[in-house]
């Protein structure tokens, strides 16, 4: 199986993304592991900072040696050139914030998974045609399940994730998921700012492992 065909089977299984940032380099990296603690096996490290790129170079590598089995990807992916930068870090896949047609070629020609952001279903007809197989809603809170319930029947053939603003309850999670989406974007949400500044990746762990177990009740 192509490694895109697994990733594609992964998130859904999954059934979220956690994505986040942070500029310390060990934090990245303990971050990943809690997450992978809790039984993640695909991140979104989000390319939002200057520190980005040698920070993902070093879970790149924490990855290969000590997380089996983990599929790191970047987010936040805005023109080719960026893409080929990270491709060449060692990517697992893209994530674009909106619909890039230069991050499509790139990452075609590598044959690379890569994830468009899109929030019209003029964007999704688009990335569509230019072979997209998942699609971010974002911001999926001005969005919501709502959108994601008037579409879906128009694009039977596509995966759908929400990102920006899916609240860790219930409620939210289970809306999207009734309306029809394959897995959630989770970030600041998930990975608070408040449990990033204390380092306490346990709490980490146990916050992931909280929001599976809502899914998987969701879901079953």
């Amino acid at each position: 199986m192509e490694k895109k065909d697994t990733i594609l089977g992964l998130i859904p299984q999954q059934g979220m993304l956690p994505l986040y940032f942070n500029k310390d380099t060990t934090v990245s990296i303990e971050v990943l592991k809690a997450l992978y603690s809790a039984g993640i096996r695909a991140v979104e490290y989000t390319n939002r900072g200057e520190a980005a790129y040698q920070n993902f170079k070093e879970m790149r590598k924490v990855c290969d040696t000590e997380l089996k089995g983990m599929y790191l990807g970047i987010g936040t992916i805005k023109n080719g050139e960026m893409a080929q930068m990270f491709i060449d870090a060692g990517t697992d896949y893209i994530i674009c914030p909106g619909l890039v047609e230069s991050v499509a070629a790139v990452a075609d020609k590598n044959n690379m998974l890569w994830v468009p952001g899109c929030m019209t279903p003029t964007e999704i007809i688009k990335a569509e045609t230019l072979g997209a197989k998942m699609i971010k809603l974002f911001p999926g809170n001005i969005l919501g399940p709502g959108f994601m319930s008037g579409i879906k029947e128009l694009f039977p053939n596509l995966l759908f994730m929400p990102t920006g603003g899916v609240e860790m309850d219930k409620d939210n999670i289970g809306g999207w998921f009734k309306a029809g989406v394959c897995a959630v974007g989770m970030g600041s949400k998930l990975i608070t700012k408040q449990l990033l500044e204390a380092k306490d990746y346990a709490a980490i762990t146990q916050a992931t492992l909280d929001t599976m177990a809502i899914i998987k009740s969701i879901k079953s």
